[in-house]
């Protein structure tokens, strides 16, 4: 049986517009608490058994047309050697940042069977419970986000770490992405020989830079890691504060580019010309109440006019204060308003 998700990102029609949402699985669900319970972050995407749940969870009630693996962008990043610790009121942090050529030197690559082998458990378990028509995605962070997570140690506003290692010393900067592109091709890999339908890049950061630095400084890794990947399942690939970047994306040749939700869609889509498309409903209109959900995912319909090729999603992830109730009526509402 095809499945709508992976015929859209061949850019086929489908008999409705498939939706899932980023963040699709997380803390606005109570399903998701019940799961994790006091468990730490960590060890939640760890867990083969608990991340499966959470995921399979989120797919049931919602109706989403593809699960997306329940995991987190930046537990790769532990077995090559940097500590992580996800702290509260802070998020994720690195207690050993990489801010010099000892520190990339000592930075380790294994293959992800060996680093990572809770993930090819995680992927057989999702699949195990998922029904045969809802495809399941797999992720990673892309470099340039994954590097700038591993150099500022946390989240950043200005990326000042981050740019002095790539003006400054532009050959270590250089080392340390092509280390992560490895890490990276691995991984990916082995969630596509453990049976997920396709993989997304989520560059969160990508949109601090500029074209310049971006061709010069990203752009050959990135497309290093989408050749690495070759063409077995469809790869989307998801920026954010990206619009100015989306230009030189279109050479890389990804099935899907995902556009948050300050690209205009669907006059991006025709002047880029992108095989498929994926987003991109601001994600605070689902806090909004359901005459605005309506209005605002019609609208965005309407835009794309039942062109083939459209997966529906939002410009970013669900955020906690989003009533469940609200992204139910969302996807039902993309069901039947494409379906017509």
């Amino acid at each position: 049986m095809d499945k709508v998700f992976t015929a859209a990102c061949r850019g086929e029609p489908t008999p409705h517009t498939p939706i899932w949402l980023n963040r699709q699985a997380g803390r606005y669900m109570p399903e998701y608490h019940q799961v994790k319970g006091d468990m730490p972050s960590l060890d939640f995407f760890k867990n083969p058994e608990k991340a499966a749940q959470a995921t399979l969870d989120a797919q049931r009630i919602l109706g989403v047309d593809a699960a997306i693996m329940f995991a987190d962008l930046l537990p790769i990043m532990e077995p090559m050697g940097l500590s992580l610790d996800y702290v509260a009121g802070q998020g994720p942090v690195f207690a050993n940042p990489v801010r010099s050529a000892a520190d990339v030197a000592a930075l380790v690559n294994a293959p992800a069977t060996e680093a990572t082998p809770y993930i090819a458990e995680t992927v057989k378990n999702i699949i195990d419970g998922l029904p045969s028509d809802i495809a399941l995605i797999g992720f990673a962070g892309a470099p340039f986000t994954l590097a700038s997570y591993a150099i500022e140690g946390k989240g950043s506003r200005n990326y000042v770490f981050v740019k002095k290692m790539m003006y400054e010393a532009p050959a270590l900067w250089n080392e340390l992405m092509g280390k992560l592109v490895d890490q990276l091709a691995s991984y990916l890999s082995l969630q596509i020989d453990s049976g997920v339908d396709a993989v997304q890049l989520f560059d969160t950061w990508v949109g601090n830079l500029s074209v310049t630095d971006f061709r010069k400084y990203v752009l050959p890794h990135l497309e290093a890691l989408r050749k690495a990947l070759g063409d077995r399942v469809p790869v989307i690939y998801f920026g954010t504060g990206n619009s100015h970047l989306l230009p030189d994306i279109v050479p890389l040749g990804f099935d899907v580019v995902a556009f948050d939700w300050r690209t205009p869609l669907a006059e991006t889509w025709e002047t880029l010309g992108f095989k498929a498309v994926q987003g991109n409903l601001d994600p605070i209109v689902l806090c909004a109440d359901r005459a605005t959900v309506e209005r605002q995912a019609k609208a965005l319909l309407d835009s794309v006019d039942g062109k083939a090729g459209h997966i529906f999603n939002l410009g970013h992830g669900i955020i906690p204060e989003t009533p469940v109730d609200n992204v139910k009526y969302l996807v039902e509402l993309v069901h039947e308003h494409s379906a017509r």
